[in-house]
């Protein structure tokens, strides 16, 4: 699980860049490199990126619910502080 969240994770940055470089400069990264928005490659890392989107989400409720994210919220782990 730890390769597949790393490539999840990856595709999400490529997306959020992409994203940032469509806000700014009205530039699709993406479409570009793979022949335009329609174009089947394009599609994939869409939907690709969409994917891993959804698998993340998983993966940080499965943490919220767990206590894992603890830190984020400005709390101690719920096992108690580490050395």
């Amino acid at each position: 699980m730890h390769g597949l969240n790393l490539v999840t994770l990856c595709l999400i940055i490529v997306g959020g860049l992409n994203w940032l470089l469509v806000g700014l400069f009205q530039f699709d990264l993406v479409a570009a490199i793979f022949g335009g928005q329609t174009a089947i490659l394009a599609r994939i890392v869409y939907i690709l990126v969409g994917l891993s989107a959804i698998w993340q989400l998983v993966v940080f409720f499965k943490a919220a619910k767990s206590g894992e994210v603890a830190a984020e919220r400005g709390t101690s782990h719920p096992r108690g502080p580490r050395p």
